[in-house]
Parts: C-alpha cells; structure tokens; sequence
C-alpha cells in the first residue's frame, strides 16, 4: 500500500487528489494536497511549538490538520475558500473522530477567503501550499505582523513548493528570517521546488 492511502485509512479520512472547479479567480491557484512524503521530511525535521496554534491556508480537504493531531496532538485551523473542498475537510472530520478523540477547538475549518480569516493570539505557526497570488499572500502576512503587535509570540512561516515571488517578499519587505530548508531530495533531483522553508520572527 502506498503512503498516500496507507496514511488516509489511518487517519480515516480520503484526501486523494479529485480536481474540483475552482471560481475564475487570478488569485487563487487549484487545490492539490502535500504529499505524505513531504510531510514525513517536514515534521521529521521542524519542531513543532505545542504552545501555539497552526493555520493551514488553503486547507483543502484537511490532510495536513489530521495529520498533525494524530502525530502531535497539536490544534490546528483549515482555512479553505472552496465550499466542495470544505464540505470534503467537514466529512473527513466525522471519519476522524469516529476513530480518535478530538475536542470542536482542536480541529477547526473555516470556509472563507484565506485573507478574511482573523487571525488571533493563539496563531503561531502558518502554512502555505503555493495557494494564491502573491498580493494575496502579502495581505496575510500583514495579518500576521499585525496580530503580532498586538500579541507578541514567536511565529513561524511554513513554505512548501515555494515560489519566488513568495519568498522575496518576506525576506525583503518583512521581519521573517529564513530559518531552515528542508529538500525533498529524491522529488528535489528533478524539480527544485520541491523543498520546504521555513521563516521565523518573534
């Protein structure tokens, strides 16, 4: 059995790739999710803060959410702007919690634009798949410098397949450090994109 289904009967859940319509917006890029294999190298490698709270934007179906509270029994947040990919992450959250025990504030979706989400205190640690355009991904990282001004706390930003544009920003315009790479070395031989970065402030 592959990783891509060994990892969803454990969960409980299906997070298969299934192309969807997506609105004819610019802004936002189709929904594919990161790939267990990546996920394996990203948490073998990046600690995760269990003080904080992670934010996946463009959650899609959940894969990654359930994956870390199985593994690390840390909350987490989807935020995802396709009503059918949300209704997906909904229904994997029955098949989950019909299997392990999970509280309404550990696992939580939101169905709405990535920039309308409000970020909060408890926010640390924010991912991104290459989700939307650039101007989008700026108004959230804003979001994020905000919050911080008005709670201080480490954050951390999570880069898989990052693109260019992403990451002149933030080591341009914003106070984000890059902290680490991690290479996706047998993907990474044939596609440089395939890596995660990691940025810190705080």
């Amino acid at each position: 059995m592959d990783k891509e289904h060994y990892y969803d009967k454990v969960l409980n859940i299906k997070t298969a790739f299934k192309p969807m319509r997506v609105p004819k917006n610019k802004h936002y890029h189709p929904y594919e999710p990161t790939p267990y294999e990546g996920l394996e190298a990203l948490f073998k490698a990046y600690e995760i803060r269990h003080k904080g709270r992670i934010v996946d934007f463009g959650c899609g179906m959940g894969r990654i959410n359930f994956y870390l509270h199985y593994f690390f029994k840390v909350s987490v947040i989807g935020v995802e702007m396709n009503e059918g990919l949300y209704s997906s992450a909904k229904e994997n959250l029955k098949g989950y919690a019909k299997k392990y025990k999970v509280s309404n504030e550990e696992l939580q979706f939101f169905n709405c634009q990535a920039e309308d989400y409000a970020i909060t205190p408890l926010d640390s640690q924010f991912y991104f798949f290459n989700p939307f355009s650039i101007e989008v991904f700026k108004r959230i990282v804003n979001h994020i410098l905000v919050s911080y001004e008005e709670a201080p706390r480490e954050m951390d930003v999570l880069l898989y397949y990052p693109s260019e544009n992403y990451t002149y920003f933030l080591e341009d315009q914003t106070p984000f450090q890059l902290k680490e790479e991690i290479v996706l070395r047998e993907l990474y031989k044939n596609n440089p994109y395939e890596r995660f970065l990691i940025y810190t402030f705080g």
